[in-house]
């Protein structure tokens, strides 16, 4: 066993990078929650977890570095999906971890990067995932992930050979799922109605 990974040692991405297509094209990172931006809410729920943080964003760039932290662009034109985002922060990550979440689920868990590093206290874990019970089975949230920067080698090969999937590249890794019990906690807002739907969650 390993001891527990500090926060210093994890650097934190939230990914804001996407074309926002099934809410209409707009920058789904900067729509208003509860008088903030979506990304501004993530990203303040991130940093009382991890050491460092940034942003993944491809357009309104001066709008999220308004946010106080470093934002990166894809190194990858046109959307091509998180995995670019992951690229983008484990390229720039100085800390031996990587944690990323997306922009769109404002209420994930206050211990979700403390829960995930504990998968790393298993020799050999590389990736670890957020898991939710749907049906009794463990589904995984595969943008809720934690990660070796070991691994940008392999990310970056599997990237440059035209792959997109994030379960496809975590199978070809040591990758644990952390089960959380609280499904709700990872509700998104992919569409405008979603998004009206989480301004009422407690």
């Amino acid at each position: 066993m390993t001891a527990t990974i500090a926060p210093e040692q994890i650097t934190g991405m939230v990914l804001a990078g996407g074309r926002g297509s099934r809410m209409g094209g707009v920058d789904k990172g900067l729509q208003n929650f509860r008088g903030m931006p979506l990304a501004m809410h993530a990203l303040l729920r991130l940093q009382a977890q991890v050491g460092e943080t940034m942003i993944n964003a491809n357009r309104n760039l001066a709008a999220y570095e308004s946010m106080g932290v470093p934002v990166w662009p894809d190194a990858l034109p046109d959307y091509p999906g998180p995995l670019a985002g992951f690229l983008s922060g484990i390229e720039r990550c100085e800390t031996p971890y990587l944690v990323v979440v997306p922009c769109d689920t404002p209420l994930f868990p206050e211990d979700l990067v403390a829960r995930l590093a504990e998968a790393f206290a298993a020799e050999g874990t590389e990736i670890a995932v957020a898991a939710t019970r749907e049906g009794g089975v463990l589904q995984a949230q595969p943008v809720f992930c934690m990660m070796r920067t070991e691994v940008m080698e392999s990310l970056v090969r599997f990237i440059h050979g035209g792959q997109r999937k994030i379960d496809r590249w975590t199978a070809l890794h040591a990758t644990r799922l952390v089960a959380f019990e609280d499904a709700a906690a990872f509700a998104n807002a992919n569409t405008a109605e979603e998004l009206h739907q989480l301004q009422r969650h407690d």
